[in-house]
Order: C-alpha cells, then sequence, then structure tokens
C-alpha cells in the first residue's frame, strides 16, 4: 500500500511570466510538497530571461535541487515529454533527462510516445518506439530512475495502446505515468484505466476537465496541455485517490493546470480527500 502526495506541475505559472524559482517558491506558497519541472534542450531566450518556467538541461542540474531545497520542496519528476518513435530526437534527449534526473533528484522522467512521422507505418512506429526505449532504460537502469510512459497520443489513447507500448522492454524501470485528463478526453473511463494500470503506476498527471471542453473535446482528441482545477471538473478525485493508495508504491498526483488561482484551488479541494 501506497502513500498520496499532492504536487503540482510547473506548468501553472506558464502565464505568469515568471522564472523556474519563482514558480517554485508559489507553489510552496500554495502548500505543494512536490513540484514538476519541465526540462528542454538548448537555450530558450524567454527561460533564459526568466519569463517561463522550463529549464534547459545544459543548465546545472543543481539549480533545480537548490531551488527546491530553498523552498522546502520535493521533486516528483521530470516533465521530458518528446516523440519515442522519433529516433533520432527522443534517444539522446532522454538519456539526456535520465542523467540530469538523477543528478537534480528527480525519481521520474515523465514522457510519452509522441506525434508520429507521417510517412511510418505502425509496425515502424513500434520498432522505433522499442529502440528508443530499450537504450533509454539502459541508462535509467544504471541510475534507478523511472520512465513513465503517458497516454497521450495516436497509439497510448487507448489502454491497449499504451500496454503495448509499456510492454515493449522488459525493464524494472519502465512504467506509467498516468493522466486523468487525456485519458478521459481520448474517450476513456479515466477510473478503470487507472486501476488497470495500477500495479505498474510510477507518477500521476491530476488533470480534471471542464463540462464545456468535455462538451466539445471528448472522443476527438488525445490529449490537452492543461485542465480545469482539480474539483471544477468531471474527474471524481475521490476514487482517484482510493486507488492510488492500492499501488504498490507511493505516488506524487502532479496537478496539471494553467494558472496560479486554479493550483490553489486544487490543492483545497484535493488535500480535503486526503
Amino acid at each position: 500500500m501506497g502513500k498520496v502526495f499532492i504536487g503540482v506541475n510547473m506548468e501553472f505559472v506558464r502565464h505568469a511570466d515568471k522564472s523556474f524559482e519563482w514558480g517554485v517558491n508559489k507553489a510552496a506558497e500554495l502548500g505543494y510538497a512536490y513540484v514538476e519541472p519541465m526540462v528542454h534542450w538548448g537555450r530558450e531566450l524567454l527561460s533564459e530571461a526568466g519569463y517561463f518556467h522550463s529549464v534547459s538541461m545544459l543548465d546545472d542540474p543543481y539549480r533545480i535541487r537548490r531551488a527546491c531545497e530553498k523552498a522546502g520542496v520535493k521533486l516528483s519528476g521530470l516533465s521530458a515529454h518528446c516523440p519515442l518513435g522519433k529516433p533520432e530526437i527522443s534517444v539522446e534527449y532522454l538519456k539526456q533527462a535520465v542523467r540530469f534526473a538523477a543528478e537534480c533528484g528527480a525519481p521520474v522522467v515523465n514522457t510519452d510516445e509522441g506525434p508520429k512521422a507521417s510517412w511510418t507505418t505502425e509496425e515502424h512506429d513500434f520498432a522505433l518506439m522499442h529502440y528508443t526505449l530499450q537504450e533509454v532504460a539502459f541508462v535509467a537502469e544504471q541510475r534507478g530512475i523511472l520512465i513513465g510512459l503517458e497516454p497521450h497520443q495516436q497509439y497510448s489513447k487507448r489502454p491497449d495502446g499504451l500496454d503495448r507500448i509499456w510492454s515493449l522492454v522488459r525493464s524494472p524501470v519502465i512504467g506509467i505515468n498516468f493522466d486523468t485528463g487525456n485519458a478521459y478526453l481520448a474517450g476513456q473511463d479515466e477510473i478503470a484505466w487507472l486501476e488497470r494500470v495500477l500495479d505498474r503506476l510510477v507518477h500521476l498527471h491530476a488533470k480534471d476537465i471542464s463540462v464545456a471542453q468535455s462538451e466539445q473535446e471528448r472522443g476527438k482528441v488525445t490529449g490537452t496541455p492543461v485542465g480545469c482545477a482539480c474539483g471544477d471538473g468531471v474527474v471524481d478525485w475521490a476514487k482517484v485517490i482510493d486507488l492510488c493508495r492500492k499501488a504498490p508504491r507511493d505516488i506524487v498526483l502532479s496537478v496539471e493546470c494553467g494558472t496560479i488561482d486554479q493550483a490553489e484551488r486544487s490543492m483545497r479541494h484535493l488535500r480535503s480527500l486526503l
């Protein structure tokens, strides 16, 4: 039986035009125990100027470690999404993310299959994803870093598809980063799907979906960047928490919302259920 903690993906400050460090301090101020930073390759103008929360993997990983220690929060994982079926991008990106996670103290690297190439067949795509995940697993296994595969694109929008991706490489470090909102928008029963992957769950994106977005997009998309405040939408968080308590490891509910106000309301709602 695992414990359940509440964290927040740093996208909650995406529209605040502030730095990563500012966002970490804001998360702590709101009462979050964990944060999930987003990392990128190279240099990006807004991040360099302190107007965006993403952190370059060319920076010292201790930048993240120091910011979290100063604010009194921990890391639930790193958001390192890239297209698994495009190994010319994803292999080195994810290997670097794993090494970065090991140094900054993040236990999980979250990713998804990403958009596929326009010319590849399904057979091609799964062979390419197999290659990527095996290369990344070799690096992650040596460092004890978990890989969280998220339902977010054409194959992983269905339980069987996500299972097929997960089963490509038999490694103890490859698990599931379940996204409640993406699962719901893909037209699935998010509670039943969560129960199905519970024994492989390593991290959870706590994403709620508003009734309005549900009416407009459910069954038409494979995911969404962020949702509404947890408790304002369609997801039954009491059931989610109850299931996560039955997981074999501790699970952080990493809230994915788009504003500071939504993050504050999400914290109040989720805390009331713990």
